[in-house]
């Protein structure tokens, strides 16, 4: 355990005057995936005069995990891999222990291990209120997932998502009454893409990238086929993809079948994501499932021209398609033609990014981010929670 801050001697839910909100979040490992990125920019971010964070990771043993870790608040690793073992009654102790020295008023938990674990032990240690965040869409969850989704939610007081997508299929899937599911929406850095040139398409020679976990739900596969029907009419191109997952093997199988060459180029993972966005000028996001893109989000505020699949929160971000393109999941004809179209029109293609990096600026900073968690959280515990 490292303490930025010294244990409270209180007593541990006593309430004081508009003290901070004392937020626990917990999740089982830190990584430099969507989640725990934003987990981890909320954590530093957020005004402490208005939010005293601690963190608990389920896992947390690695050494990126370790190296991810904010500086500026306590922090229990619990060392749990497996939750079906004995050290798990050791680690529901520790717990216990660090809820003692610092006693939140609201735990904030994400994924399935780090729910079931800790929920329950939440409620029984008399922690006021319970955020489940649940962000993706659910299309991985088994009968199973779903059974002890079930049995999680009388110890669960409020799910945040962050799309109106994800609180809809919350709703639909799962039969959460709406009261229960609140939207607040992810943010980006913007400061990281300041001073991007916007997109040229006239140039000789046009990068079109994407950055993603080499996950199947990503569709490098179908954006593999789609840069094989553009590269036929548009030799100039060159597709490049930042990432790296379980399906590595597979995409390299596929490149070589498709004669993509060094046309088609997997980077593997990228540690300067802004570096590797600036060299683009066609951004795409060609997912099957998304709640809201950490990636969109960074290619909007990097000013790209952006072609994404109609999922998720993908048309709410773009405006309906005024600030890129949407085409329909699964077709990477789709996807070819809607490259076309900006390479055609190099004027739209730089509209389009310039109206992205507005929206981004307005709506979907990191410090709007934090004011709306900061928000929820206050009126939370207040009693005074509007759902939206």
């Amino acid at each position: 355990m490292s303490a930025a801050t010294a244990p409270r001697s209180s007593h541990p839910h006593l309430r004081l005057a508009r003290h901070p909100v004392r937020v626990c979040f917990m999740i089982d490992r830190l990584s430099r995936a969507g989640t725990e990125t934003q987990l981890v920019a909320l954590i530093r971010e957020l005004d402490r005069t208005e939010v005293e964070p601690s963190l608990v990771l389920l896992d947390g043993e690695d050494d990126l995990s370790r190296a991810l870790e904010p500086a500026d608040c306590p922090v229990l690793r619990l060392g749990v891999r497996k939750l079906l073992s004995w050290p798990t009654v050791t680690a529901a102790q520790r717990l216990r222990r660090f809820w003692h020295d610092y006693p939140p008023d609201i735990l904030q938990v994400y994924f399935l291990d780090s729910a079931y674990f800790a929920a329950p032990l939440a409620k029984w240690c008399g922690i006021p209120k319970v955020i489940r965040v649940q962000n993706n869409l659910g299309y991985w969850l088994t009968p199973r997932h779903r059974v002890l989704n079930r049995l999680l939610r009388p110890f669960v007081d409020v799910i945040v998502t962050n799309s109106q997508e994800g609180k809809r299929s919350l709703l639909a899937t799962d039969r959460l009454s709406p009261e229960r599911v609140v939207v607040l929406e992810n943010g980006v850095d913007i400061g990281r893409f300041r001073r991007f040139m916007l997109p040229d398409t006239s140039k000789k020679l046009v990068r079109v990238g994407c950055v993603a976990n080499l996950r199947a739900v990503k569709n490098i596969d179908g954006l593999m086929h789609a840069a094989q029907q553009a590269l036929a009419q548009h030799p100039q191109l060159v597709f490049e993809v930042a990432g790296d997952g379980e399906q590595r093997e597979a995409l390299e199988s596929l490149h070589a079948r498709l004669g993509l060459g060094e046309r088609f180029l997997l980077h593997g993972l990228v540690a300067d994501v802004p570096g590797f966005l600036r060299r683009l000028d066609i951004a795409v996001l060609p997912s099957h499932s998304e709640g809201m893109s950490n990636a969109l989000l960074e290619y909007m505020a990097a000013g790209r021209a952006v072609i994404a699949t109609d999922v998720g929160a993908n048309r709410q971000l773009l405006d309906d398609g005024r600030c890129g393109l949407l085409v329909p999941p699964g077709h990477p004809a789709a996807i070819a033609a809607a490259i076309t179209e900006l390479l055609t029109d190099p004027v739209r293609a730089a509209a389009l990014g310039a109206a992205a990096r507005r929206r981004v600026q307005e709506l979907y900073s990191r410090e709007a981010m934090c004011r709306r968690f900061q928000q929820f959280y206050r009126a939370l515990i207040d009693d005074e929670l509007t759902i939206n």
